[in-house]
């Protein structure tokens, strides 16, 4: 653990909102949403992924295979990001005490690892790459990532701020992702040695 600090103005913010939206986390409604929003967990989301992929891959879909891949990438990078954070930030868990406090330290206990959110920063990365590929079906994707984002909150498992963070992650993993994905394009388009793509 971190050196001791006082709750700044911030973290007693965040811990005033969380507290006024997670005070039914252990009923039944609760429960039962936060378990279907375990589908922004990290296997989960890979599942996902490789299923679309191989979907696309069935059905001679290049831009549904392809999507696969993007929405791999996007995640791959947001949990890379969350995981660096979380490395060196401690955080308790709304559920796990009242100390809304953000902490320089390297706990890799399950409780002390609630700052950003890991379900917001994969869900929003996933949903924004499946938004970019497919815009007529945006809302609905982008709808069910801020779902599964917001509802961290409610359950106990983040504070606010976590879910802030995570969603933040979230967007800028997919923005990278799909710059490095345009450039390795471009990359090999320039080279004359191999054949053009098809789109």
């Amino acid at each position: 653990m971190g050196a001791k600090h006082e709750v700044t103005a911030v973290e007693q913010a965040d811990r005033r909102i969380t507290t006024k939206v997670n005070g039914q986390r252990d009923s039944r409604p609760i429960r039962v949403i936060g378990t279907v929003s375990e589908i922004g967990d990290q296997p989960q989301m890979r599942t996902i992924c490789a299923a679309t992929v191989l979907l696309g891959l069935a059905r001679r879909d290049r831009h549904l295979a392809e999507t696969g891949l993007r929405m791999l990438a996007a995640h791959t990078i947001a949990t890379w990001g969350k995981s660096g954070i979380k490395a060196v930030i401690d955080r308790r868990r709304p559920k796990d005490g009242d100390d809304p406090r953000l902490r320089p330290g390297d706990s890799d206990r399950h409780e002390d690892n609630s700052f950003p959110s890991g379900h917001s920063a994969g869900a929003v990365a996933v949903g924004e790459a499946l938004a970019r590929a497919y815009p007529d079906h945006a809302v609905g994707a982008r709808g069910a990532a801020l779902s599964v984002a917001i509802v961290q909150v409610p359950r106990g498992t983040h504070y606010a701020g976590d879910v802030v963070a995570g969603i933040a992650i979230g967007l800028i993993a997919e923005r990278a992702s799909d710059a490095a994905i345009g450039l390795a394009r471009r990359w090999l388009a320039a080279d004359p040695d191999r054949p053009p793509i098809r789109k």
